[in-house]
């Protein structure tokens, strides 16, 4: 279902209203033990998600001190301020062009030993298209990546250019992990590591 009019409403809803909608979420976990492995070794990663699912999934995770790239649109100073009040550090930028400067950020987070979650088809789509830069942070970190996806019993679907999914209260949320992607080096690692990133987001979501 489509919510062209709630667009302007969600992206000025505070922080508290979302909290509470949140909290009636039911999460359900798969292949968590992917995201264990990796923390316990302390070995730092990069989160891929799709864009449509930042807002169940940055729930989710709240108070775990991950790191996210956030774009410098109008809309990234709302999840920017949602994922300070969650326990989220963030770095601005993008994956596209005009974005090396957050891209730089995250790779010094990464090289700091940080967590940090990227949405490689943000910050304006096209949606569920991977692109390159996250990619090229991991590789040039020498990290892995961890796809992860939600997947929505019942939910809003905003008119934007991703679909932003809200979930509806009570709602059920399959969060999935896929395994560590590790990203080889070179034109030909980066190209390999874009289908592979693909590919695990589109399996973990259910989509594609």
């Amino acid at each position: 279902m489509k919510l062209r009019w709630a667009e302007p409403i969600a992206t000025r809803i505070g922080s508290s209203l979302v909290r509470a909608l949140a909290a009636t979420w039911r999460y359900r976990v798969t292949g968590h033990e992917h995201v264990r492995a990796l923390r316990e070794s302390r070995r730092p990663f990069v989160f891929v998600l799709w864009h449509s699912r930042i807002l169940p999934l940055l729930y989710h995770h709240r108070g775990e001190d991950v790191v996210m790239l956030i774009s410098r649109h109008g809309d990234g100073e709302y999840l920017a301020d949602l994922g300070a009040r969650w326990g989220y550090r963030s770095v601005r930028g993008s994956t596209r062009r005009g974005g090396e400067v957050g891209l730089l950020g995250i790779v010094r987070a990464l090289e700091g030993g940080a967590v940090v979650a990227i949405t490689p088809d943000g910050p304006r789509g096209p949606a569920e298209r991977v692109q390159p830069g996250a990619i090229a942070a991991a590789q040039h970190a020498g990290v892995p990546i961890v796809a992860v996806g939600a997947r929505v019993a019942s939910a809003w679907y905003l008119g934007s250019w991703d679909r932003m999914c809200i979930p509806k209260p009570f709602a059920t949320i399959d969060v999935v992990y896929a395994p560590p992607v590790e990203i080889d080096a070179g034109k030909e690692g980066l190209r390999r590591g874009m289908d592979a990133v693909s590919r695990s987001l589109h399996e973990v979501t259910g989509t594609g």
